[in-house]
């Protein structure tokens, strides 16, 4: 038999039956949502809320963000490292502003969505065609959030000069 296969078999045979016993007949049905139970909505955490409340990127621009496409509001926090101007600086508050306005309403409007969502599936008697206009509805909303963000993305490639988006990228840790 082959060294390696030896290795192998030896690392198997040498498990603990009662160990194996325990993390089959233990935890193994044990959800990554346990606990979550207890949320008012069980599909968004606090934290989740908060961030779509106060309009917030909720990770929705990741495509834009991880492409070479600065967001307005890392590029206000970032104004002196990267040496923007007057003008920039004011050309990226009204993009931010502008963005932030739209996605905090968008998102008020989500997380009421789910809010209602989530009663239905309290009460107990939430059945088609019902859930299929609620998720769209809500799926339909988050549509409309990630398009603000990933739109104030785009638009800041117009305000920023190569340079101070690659240098962003180096300050964010892209490059």
């Amino acid at each position: 038999m082959p060294k390696p296969a030896i290795l192998i078999m030896s690392a198997l045979l040498s498990v603990d039956p009662a160990l194996a016993a325990e993390s089959h007949h233990g935890n193994a049905h044990a959800s990554p949502y346990a606990g979550e139970q207890t949320r008012d909505i069980k599909a968004l955490s606090r934290e989740d809320i908060d961030e779509l409340l106060r309009g917030g990127g909720w990770g929705l621009a990741k495509a834009a963000e991880l492409n070479g496409m600065p967001g307005p509001s890392h590029v206000l926090d970032m104004a002196s490292k990267l040496g923007l101007s007057v003008e920039q600086i004011e050309t990226t508050r009204k993009v931010r502003d502008a963005m932030l306005s739209e996605a905090k309403a968008i998102g008020e409007r989500f997380v009421r969505k789910e809010a209602e969502l989530e009663a239905r599936f309290r009460a107990g008697d939430i059945a088609e065609p019902e859930l299929a206009a609620r998720v769209s509805e809500i799926e339909a909303l988050r549509a409309k959030l990630r398009t603000a963000h990933l739109s104030a993305h785009i638009e800041m490639t117009g305000v920023l000069s190569a340079h101070q988006v690659g240098r962003y990228a180096a300050l964010r840790g892209y490059r």
